[in-house]
Formats: structure tokens, sequence, C-alpha cells
């Protein structure tokens, strides 16, 4: 996917590589075919580690994880992906993705192709949602399941969200990306690494997004792999007690918490000790 090239905007690809740099470990970067295209799957942690996949948020990347990357690959294998459709260097040029069930078969895919059978699987936000509806459609596949702040899984956006999130959506520029950023989550990002890539996100091209559909109430109550549902306290996304609400109605058996001063789009990268510890403990 080409980048745009706008004056004094970032440059996408060399903003990803500093972000990548920060990773603690040791990671390999491979592609991966598939009938969508080749997807980008960051590989880290011991060998013989319990599988782990990584889901980011639209328009992050698996560059989210920077920060929380380092505690889970102590214990598990990370495959850390950026979203076939989405910004970053998967490159979908080949079936169009018309909806979850593509996004399933994409992933039914790639796992295959990485020789992943039995996984944990933790997605955030709109990867949260690939998450819960690839756990739906092949809960054979995946051991555990960790959902963060998920959006469109159980209650949909807010009107003050996505009203706010419009104009960086329609036409992206660092401005509107650093103001969006900056009222969801209450300030600049810590890392100003992380917040340069944030920056030239703008300047990268995605090929398709795909709408996040809810799934039926019928279906996610009988969904039996054992869940985490990890809120943002503070996150602007959407009524955060009202999702926790639902949750807990729709999916029983889950864990479902609040984490204290999180925000929506900080949640994976500002808060790596808490975060690793909570998901350590329940992807184990």
């Amino acid at each position: 996917m080409p980048e745009l090239r706008l004056a004094g905007v970032p440059d996408f690809s060399e903003a990803y590589d500093a972000v990548l740099r920060r990773w603690p470990v040791e990671v390999l970067g491979r592609q991966v075919p598939s009938a969508y295209g080749s997807t980008r799957v960051h590989v880290c942690g011991p060998e013989d580690g319990t599988p782990l996949v990584l889901l980011p948020g639209g328009g992050a990347t698996s560059m989210a994880w920077f920060a929380a990357v380092g505690h889970l690959a102590r214990t598990h294998r990370v495959h850390a992906l950026d979203l076939m459709g989405d910004i970053g260097r998967s490159v979908h040029d080949g079936a169009p993705l018309r909806g979850a069930a593509d996004l399933t078969a994409w992933l039914d895919e790639v796992l295959g192709e990485l020789g992943l059978d039995g996984v944990r699987m933790c997605g955030h936000s709109y990867g949260a949602w690939i998450a819960l509806m690839y756990g739906l459609h092949a809960p054979h596949r995946v051991r555990r399941l960790a959902l963060l702040d998920p959006t469109g899984c159980f209650a949909g956006l807010g009107a003050r969200y996505l009203v706010r999130a419009l104009p960086m959506l329609l036409r992206p520029t660092p401005e509107r990306i650093r103001a969006f950023h900056r009222w969801e989550t209450g300030g600049d990002p810590q890392d100003p690494v992380w917040g340069a890539f944030l920056e030239s996100t703008a300047t990268a091209r995605r090929s398709k997004a795909v709408a996040m559909r809810r799934p039926a109430a019928r279906d996610l109550r009988a969904f039996t792999v054992p869940t985490l549902v990890l809120l943002a306290e503070r996150s602007r996304a959407h009524d955060v007690r009202r999702v926790a609400g639902r949750a807990r109605s729709l999916l029983p058996a889950a864990t479902v918490g609040i984490l204290p001063g999180a925000s929506h789009h900080s949640l994976p990268t500002e808060r790596p000790d808490e975060l690793g510890r909570v998901l350590g403990e329940f992807l184990a």
C-alpha cells in the first residue's frame, strides 16, 4: 500500500521502524501469505512458549504493543499482526474484505501458515472485535481470549466519540490526530516516539474498513472460551459501565474488569506493568 507524502508530516515507514526499535525483546518480522494478501507478523518470545496472537486497534498496527510486549514475551511466543485492510505492512492485494466472515477466513489462513493451534488471543478496540468474532467462528482454535476495551462487541461507540473522530477519519492530519488523542486520553502520549508514530499515520493508506456488527446475543451466551473483558475506566469510546454490564450479561463465564485511570487509546501503551500483570495472569 503506497504512502501519501505531505510536507512536514513524519514519514510513516520511518516512524514505524522507530517504534519497532523500542521493542524490548528481539523480534522477527515475517510476511505470511493468504488469499487476501500478505500479513506482517512480528514474532518474539521463547520458541517453546505458549502461542499468543495480538490484534491491535484500528489505525495502530502491531507497533501498539511495544510497551506491553516485554511482559507478554517472557512466557509466551508472541505473534503481533498488522491487520489486513488497515494501515501497516500487511498488503491487501488479494480477495476483498466484505465483512467479519472474510476477516475470520483471513485469520484462519494466517494461523494455519504459522502452524498455530490452541492459541491465546488478545485484541484491543477494533482488534478485540476481530478476536471475538474469530473466537465465535473457531472456538476450538482459541484457548483463552482477552478483549481490551472492545468496541462493537457489546455496545456501540458513543455519539460524542464518533463526532470527535469523524474529521480525523475523513481527512486525517497530524494536528487532527493529535487533538483527538489529547481529547480521549487527557494528554499527549508519554512516549514521544509513539506520539510521532500516531501523527505519521496521517500519511498511511488503508484499503478497507470493515463495519463492525455486534454478534448475536444467542451466540455470545453459548460461547464457552474463557474470556477476559478489560475496560478502560476513562474510556470515551463508549459507556464503560454499560459495556461491563452487557458483557457480564451476555458472557456469564467471562471475567470483566476495569483498569483504573486508563483511557481507550492509551490502554495498550501507557500502563505496561499493570496491563502485563493482568494479561499474564489470565493468559497463562
